[in-house]
């Protein structure tokens, strides 16, 4: 995980500066899921178990939270997330 911000948000536009907000939120949470799973996978005490992958639950509704509002900001990515959606099943069957 990283400490600062990846990028400086002081050279993004007003207009885009939420919407990288929000994707250096969802790195950060989908990084937390990874650490905490991985953890998880490695401990071999039942309690420190289930506290991690309660809260790697509690990291993808956050998720779930900062894509809602992603995806009410940038149309382009809701376009490409329908496309990606269609060559997955188009692929898959």
């Amino acid at each position: 995980m990283f400490g600062q911000v990846p990028i400086n948000l002081e050279k993004l536009s007003k207009e885009h500066i939420n919407m990288e907000i929000l994707r250096i939120a969802l790195i950060a949470e989908l990084d937390a899921i990874n650490l905490y799973e991985q953890m998880a996978a490695y401990t071999n005490d039942s309690d420190t178990k289930k506290v991690l992958l309660e809260v790697a639950k509690e990291e993808k509704e956050h998720v779930g939270e900062f894509q809602t509002l992603l995806l009410r900001l940038d149309k382009e990515q809701v376009e490409e997330m329908e496309e990606g959606k269609k060559e997955v099943e188009e692929l898959t069957g």
